[in-house]
């Protein structure tokens, strides 16, 4: 009988992106070959990203450092609004900050975002099949990392919000069999020096 085995999630930004987001610029190359180098010794079995070009250089960059990993593109792992709260489910203090900044979401990104996150829920979060322990990059947004982030936390479905993930660092989530799902670590940044750490923040957030 086929059981069920551990899960670890290892969720990355894309590296610094170019202004016109057509690319990395020099310091996000680096970022995703030092993030590489590091994941050297984690058993990954796939490496999935994104279909943009700052995520899918980051992934090419990644596992060009790792041995024989395979490359998964996925619109799952995109750029894309999970979800878009009503008014009444944000603190009053906080309502009108938060839909200020869900104003800049276009139709689409509302249509398509509720199925991409439930793909990506599918294809990504929970305990796997068999008896081996599995390991998966998905290199992607910051805005599905903190929807899986919130999601293995229980908290409410507002809360992606505020959630802000640097380039190139390093979330894992850990999915045990019959227990909750649990952030092991998030925006972990070690393995970037200071001068590479805290892109993807405003200015007086690098620390």
């Amino acid at each position: 009988m086929t059981g069920t085995a551990t899960r670890y999630l290892h969720l990355v930004r894309h590296g610094e992106a170019l202004p016109d987001e057509s690319g990395l610029t020099a310091d996000g190359r680096r970022q995703a070959t030092l993030l590489g180098r590091r994941l050297r010794d984690v058993p990954l079995v796939a490496v999935h990203h994104g279909p943009l070009p700052r995520a899918e250089q980051t992934a090419q960059l990644i596992v060009d450092q790792l041995e024989d990993v395979p490359l998964h593109r996925s619109e799952a792992a995109g750029d894309y609004v999970p979800y878009v709260p009503q008014r009444e489910e944000f603190p009053p203090e906080s309502a009108d900050l938060y839909l200020r900044f869900l104003e800049g979401a276009s139709d689409e990104e509302r249509e398509r975002g509720p199925g991409l996150v439930r793909e990506a829920m599918e294809l990504f979060t929970g305990p796997v099949d068999g008896e081996e322990d599995r390991h998966e990059l998905v290199v992607t947004h910051n805005f599905l990392i903190a929807w899986l982030v919130r999601e293995a936390m229980h908290a409410p479905k507002w809360r992606w919000l505020g959630l802000n993930h640097a380039n190139a660092a390093l979330t894992v989530i850990r999915y045990v069999p019959d227990r909750p799902a649990s952030v092991l670590f998030s925006n972990d940044m070690r393995h970037l020096p200071a001068e590479l750490r805290w892109t993807g923040f405003p200015p007086e957030l690098h620390f």
